[in-house]
């Protein structure tokens, strides 16, 4: 029996629990065969001093979205995914609401995969473009 889209996305987020995934309230809230869509709220946990999203909050969500965009489309019994870099542009900033971050395959490699991640705000304005680049390798035995 195949699992519905909605059970899998639950599956997703119970991965996360004591995480920085769920220190920082990421969700992740769609997918297809080629992205993966979290958010995360914009509050004061995640401001820098002077009251707008902190820059590195915004790169902690796209590099979640990225790292487990790549991890779901391995077979996890025998290779655990890493991040190699991670680069992010911040273009506008963000005081609330929720920021979104759907990630997309630029390379799907056996080994290294490539993602953009683009990072927008509730009206779909683009807040921060991401690149991820991810290893696959195999577990020890």
């Amino acid at each position: 029996m195949q699992m519905s889209k909605d059970e899998l996305l639950r599956r997703a987020n119970l991965a996360s629990k004591n995480t920085l995934m769920e220190t920082l309230d990421i969700e992740i809230i769609d997918f297809t065969d080629e992205t993966l869509t979290a958010r995360m709220p914009v509050t004061p946990r995640v401001h820098q001093p002077d009251g707008v999203l902190h820059g590195g909050a915004t790169a902690a969500l796209a590099e979640s979205v990225g790292s487990f965009a790549s991890h779901i489309f391995i077979n996890t019994e025998e290779f655990f995914v890493r991040g190699l870099e991670i680069t992010a542009n911040h273009l506008k900033s963000v005081k609330e609401g929720y920021i979104y971050a759907k990630a997309s395959f630029l390379h799907r490699g056996r080994t290294t995969q490539l993602l953009d991640i683009r990072v927008t705000d509730e009206a779909d304005n683009l807040i921060s473009i991401c690149r991820l680049s991810t290893i696959t390798l195999p577990k020890k035995k």
